[in-house]
């Protein structure tokens, strides 16, 4: 009868002597070096037999591991017969191990993060700059062209808001378009008789939401009468000024 002996792989000699030491519930600090030995130059014997190339690093190995041995079978004496007390010879061997233990645990640390990693999959960020950089050009735009800047705007809001939640964190406060309208009654109210210009009723130039929601809030005061809007040329400012409902009292926001 014949027997199959399948022999466990090994990246390296320091790999199979961790995987002996740990099989035989030893202490790594604390090898017992005669059996463990034993142990390694039994599996270089299998392999030979088997017809697996042995590599010189695991027959380098086997050398240290026989001079260790055979440091501690014979201590080291002196001309006079007195023995000559020594570091214990298993000191280098200990180290070398535990470094190999932090560098293997590493390895396989980084072996996971890289197996989750391939399963995330981003989406490449877009050119949105058309959108964030120089908000004051909405600004001097005419009635008709921020119309249709805030149209486009719209079409693109959704995909936007997609990339930045993917590659921003900005969390701010979104005005509503009816507590827009209320600031705005404020402020015309504070300065009755002034006519305004666009720019003083945008609580922050620099947001491009807050322009927009602005100029939304005076489309739709001037549907309502609430505000008179008017520009007198073509690329020229936006004067703002209050409407009937508001001269008549008839505007009463809740706070």
């Amino acid at each position: 009868m014949s027997y199959k002996v399948k022999l466990q792989s090994f990246e390296g000699p320091f790999d199979l002597l961790v995987y002996l030491i740990e099989n035989a519930q030893m202490s790594i600090y604390d090898i017992e070096i005669s059996s463990i030995t034993s142990q390694y130059l039994d599996y270089i014997k299998a392999m030979k037999e088997m017809d697996i190339t042995v590599s010189t690093e695991f027959m380098v190995l086997a050398s240290s591991l026989i001079e260790i041995k055979s440091k501690m079978i014979l201590p080291r004496v002196s001309n006079t017969g007195e023995e000559i007390p020594e570091d214990d010879p298993r000191r280098e061997l200990v180290e070398r191990l535990v470094e190999y233990k932090k560098y293997k645990k590493a390895a396989e640390i980084l072996r996971l993060y890289e197996e989750a990693a391939s399963d995330v999959f981003q989406k490449p960020q877009e050119d949105i700059s058309q959108f964030l950089e120089q908000p004051d050009e909405y600004l001097s735009l005419d009635l008709k062209q921020f119309a249709g800047a805030f149209t486009s705007f719209i079409q693109r809001k959704h995909r936007i808001e997609a990339v930045r939640k993917h590659y921003t964190r900005i969390e701010r406060e979104r005005f509503s378009v009816e507590s827009r309208m209320r600031h705005i009654v404020d402020v015309i109210k504070g300065k009755a008789g002034k006519i305004l210009s666009f720019r003083e009723l945008i609580v922050n130039k620099k947001d491009r939401y807050d322009v927009v929601i602005t100029f939304v809030s005076l489309l739709e005061m001037t549907k309502e009468r609430i505000i008179k809007v008017e520009q007198k040329s073509t690329y020229g400012n936006i004067e703002v000024e209050a409407g009937e409902r508001i001269d008549k009292g008839e505007i009463k926001y809740e706070q």
